[in-house]
């Protein structure tokens, strides 16, 4: 089955809660892919996460540019991509692409390609979005902590409700109410940012928000079932 997909996967979701290392989650992850028969088109979008944030409010402590923090969030989120890399083996392309163009050389190879960032100012959704767009995929994945977009942040509110559907419109008037429509800072964690939204206008790519906490419903998802905890987002 010839398939185009595009995971974006936080990078917090590599480390345990004592910022350790999940070795047992990225190879999890990364066997989900290795069991599947699918040709096509695969690539990872990994974020910088927990350790990238650490960094940058380190390097902003010492009055840093919002631009050099972005560098910082970069290559966290391209030695995070190297690992998975690792854990893929021959199965994965065995460089991180990047910009574009060095997508387009890793694509003749018709392997797994994992990578970061491109460039300050851009997120690693934005990223997947970007990358979704260019290589004309079916949907986008992301795997976040929690099940999908809630009406309110479910870690703080246990009467959150969680969003089945949601349009275009309505994402971007939950996002609106929610930040104000201003981007985000360097390593600052939001689901969407105003780049990314402008994307996914243009775009009109369909994409599910789910968790990665445990990997099941992404398992489920990728063996063709429906039945699972998530939002989509779609025209």
């Amino acid at each position: 089955m010839k398939r185009k997909s595009v995971i974006k996967i936080g990078g917090s979701l590599l480390f345990t809660e004592n910022k350790d290392l999940n070795v047992e989650k990225i190879q999890n992850f990364c066997q989900i892919f290795k069991k599947m028969n699918y040709s096509g088109s695969h690539v990872i979008v990994c974020g910088g996460g927990l350790i990238a944030r650490e960094y940058i409010n380190t390097v902003r402590s010492f009055h840093g540019s919002e631009a050099l923090c972005d560098t910082f969030g970069i290559d966290i989120s391209r030695i995070n991509s190297r690992l998975l890399i690792s854990s893929f083996g021959d199965f994965a392309y065995p460089l991180v692409p990047k910009s574009i163009e060095e997508l387009s050389l890793a694509l003749l190879f018709g392997k797994i390609i994992v990578m970061g960032g491109l460039q300050p100012g851009q997120s690693t959704t934005s990223v997947a979005l970007e990358v979704a767009e260019f290589i004309q995929a079916e949907e986008l994945v992301i795997l976040t902590d929690v099940k999908g977009i809630f009406n309110k942040d479910p870690k703080k509110f246990d009467n959150a409700k969680l969003f089945k559907t949601l349009t275009y419109n309505e994402l971007q008037e939950i996002f609106i109410e929610s930040s104000g429509d201003k981007q985000a800072a360097a390593g600052e964690y939001r689901i969407f940012d105003a780049v990314s939204l402008q994307i996914i206008k243009r775009s009109k790519i369909k994409i599910r928000v789910m968790s990665g906490k445990d990997l099941k419903d992404f398992e489920k998802y990728w063996k063709g079932d429906e039945n699972i905890n998530c939002t989509i987002i779609s025209e």
